[in-house]
């Protein structure tokens, strides 16, 4: 078989390449170039990310790719990425809410843009392959393919790749989705793999989100949930549900404050108690059910609010215009606008939804 490898420079897709050509399947490398120059170099505080100058990746694909006698290709996906990924991160966070930007690029970039533009440079193949931790399989009574989790359930990435459709998923192969981080650094170590040490990316982007933003100062109000003015803001894109420090604020409460709720329109930022970080339920649009069809009924999963929570049991059910009201058993901690709600059935991704 002919596949294409999403190559980062890192080691995950250089050891999923790598068994990939072990097992005799024919092997081209792919690297989605996204950093665009008009962006400033990032104030670097520390760590790795996916977003920034690419010379040191660029320079790690062409090793592996020269180490595993492959050939590569950098593909140009930087105007993409800036209107859909670098567009929304923009608007979200000017309507006060908190994006998350791995899931617009796993969904349009790396999954979308990346393999079809590669195919136009002239480059054909069976399927598309990437390191990410995660897992494929066939449900043979639903006739659907389905997303599941990786073995390695602390470095499982489900939650990134929920938005991928019958179609992405009938094309793509996950080789690591079986295996552990440990296991993957150490079949790369025994190889001899040029990035073997290489560390982890750490985020989206190490430097201040602000020299993405690049917005004018909008000072407003922060009070309190009874509307008491307790301090001012230089810009609500500043500020996430749940945050604690950087508030500004002095004295006055024997609890710590939190940010509880961003009032976009009113160019306001409410802050409470921890308690007042709690909620039954929530609304999320643009739902996507990727491993099932569409319930037509009130649903039990297990629900996940971000990447790091523990998915809690809640019921969905079905609203118009493509969104749906998701009620948990147990009230949960910072719920927020922007980010993904992810419903599973044990280890099947079942869909997921952006929350309102």
């Amino acid at each position: 078989m002919k596949i294409l490898v999403g190559l980062s420079g890192g080691v995950d897709s250089a050891v999923a390449a790598y068994l990939l050509k072990k097992q005799g399947h024919e092997v081209i490398g792919a690297m989605m170039s996204i950093w665009d120059g008009s962006i400033a170099a990032p104030k670097i505080t520390g760590g790795d990310a996916c977003l920034g100058p690419e010379e040191d990746d660029i320079a790690s694909v062409k090793k592996i790719a020269e180490f595993l006698k492959i050939p590569y290709r950098i593909i140009d996906c930087r105007q993409e990425y800036k209107n859909v990924v670098l567009e929304n991160f923009k608007n979200e966070y000017k309507s006060g809410r908190t994006p998350n930007p791995c899931v617009w690029c796993n969904t349009y970039i790396k999954f979308g843009v990346l393999p079809q533009a590669a195919k136009r440079t002239g480059i054909s193949f069976d399927k598309f392959a990437t390191g990410h931790y995660a897992n494929i399989k066939y449900n043979d009574s639903l006739k659907m393919f389905q997303l599941c989790k990786a073995k390695d359930q602390k470095k499982d990435q489900t939650y990134f790749l929920y938005r991928l459709n019958q179609k992405n998923l009938s094309e793509t192969l996950f080789p690591l989705g079986e295996l552990t981080k440990s296991e993957v650094r150490e079949i790369a170590q025994a190889a001899g793999i040029p990035v073997a040490e290489k560390p982890d990316s750490q985020d989206f982007y190490c430097g201040d989100y602000n020299d993405i933003l690049q917005f004018k100062t909008n000072s407003g109000d922060i009070a309190d949930k009874n509307g008491k003015i307790l301090g001012k803001h230089n810009g609500i894109w500043n500020y996430t549900i749940g945050k604690r420090k950087g508030l500004g604020l002095s004295g006055g409460t024997k609890e710590p404050l939190y940010v509880i709720n961003i009032l976009a329109k009113q160019n306001v930022i409410v802050v409470g108690e921890q308690k007042d970080l709690y909620s039954s339920k929530l609304t999320a649009q643009k739902v996507l059910w990727n491993s099932i069809a569409a319930p037509k009924t009130e649903i039990d999963v297990m629900a996940k609010i971000r990447q790091q929570h523990a998915p809690a049991k809640a019921k969905v059910t079905a609203l118009e215009n493509n969104e749906a009201e998701v009620v948990f058993y147990e009230p949960q901690m910072s719920v927020t606008s922007g980010q993904s709600v992810v419903f599973y059935d044990n280890d099947v991704v079942l869909g997921g939804a952006i929350i309102k």
